[in-house]
């Protein structure tokens, strides 16, 4: 029986610690390092840090990533894609191509006896209404169709340049709230109702494995690739976070 992979986070198509290129041929290498016993990849999201589909486009770059994902969908293992907040402008792309179903929202699902809670994690939790406000705009069917309409050079460009800006004037990534932690806050209220083993998440950028108040059920953040390297392994009993050529990067709990 193989193994359950997480990540998320990956942000391809932006330069930091190391450039959009250089973290993309870790991620090769990392698929290549797992692909032997992987049964299931689930990508929680924030795979590249801006993405539109045109009728007839796609942003360019990334073949090394995709021919990847390609063969390894052709290899037979099962894999997951989720929008993020930076890439929740895919839209069929990956199923028609790869096979991979993508999904916009959280979902339920069991996984070797175990239940599981996977969403990419943005809007949910108390707080950032400006946010999910914004997200009801973009998801707007009217909007996409006017974005659309822009010539990709201006449209890519744009995107890419607010998402930047974005960016640069965040400050709670690095800074780890325990209790108060928003995700943590949704997995307890979704626990209280309907009880998982796990609650799994990206958008956060922390490695975090943090037990919940009926401390059975664990929520665990998958990090980041722009800083930690991160991912989860599920291997039917145990739920692991771990790194990929980053030895000196630590769990928050």
């Amino acid at each position: 029986m193989g193994k359950i992979y997480f990540a998320s986070d990956f942000h391809l198509g932006i330069d930091v610690k190391y450039t959009s290129r250089e973290r993309e041929q870790q991620l090769v290498r990392w698929f290549d390092a797992i692909k032997d016993d992987a049964e299931e990849i689930y990508l929680v999201g924030d795979v590249f840090d801006f993405w539109f589909e045109y009728a007839q486009a796609v942003p360019k770059g990334y073949v090394r990533f995709l021919g990847k994902l390609a063969e390894l969908a052709d290899a037979g293992i099962k894999m997951h894609i989720f929008t993020g907040n930076h890439d929740m402008w895919i839209f069929d792309y990956f199923e028609k191509e790869f096979g991979i179903p993508t999904y916009r929202a959280p979902i339920t699902k069991e996984i070797k006896g175990k239940k599981f809670y996977i969403g990419h994690g943005d809007g949910l939790g108390p707080g950032d209404h400006s946010y999910k406000v914004l997200k009801k705009v973009f998801s707007n069917s009217l909007c996409q169709w006017a974005f659309a309409r822009l010539h990709p050079n201006f449209g890519i460009g744009l995107a890419n340049y607010l998402s930047r800006s974005s960016r640069s004037s965040k400050t709670e990534e690095t800074k780890f709230f325990g209790d108060k932690e928003w995700l943590a806050i949704h997995a307890n209220e979704v626990n209280a109702k309907s009880p998982h083993d796990f609650y799994v998440f990206g958008h956060r950028h922390l490695p975090i494995d943090y037990l919940l108040a009926d401390q059975q059920a664990r929520y665990i953040n998958l990090g980041d690739w722009m800083n930690y390297n991160s991912y989860a392994v599920f291997d039917g009993n145990n739920m692991e976070l771990q790194f990929f050529e980053n030895p000196k990067a630590k769990i928050f709990s």
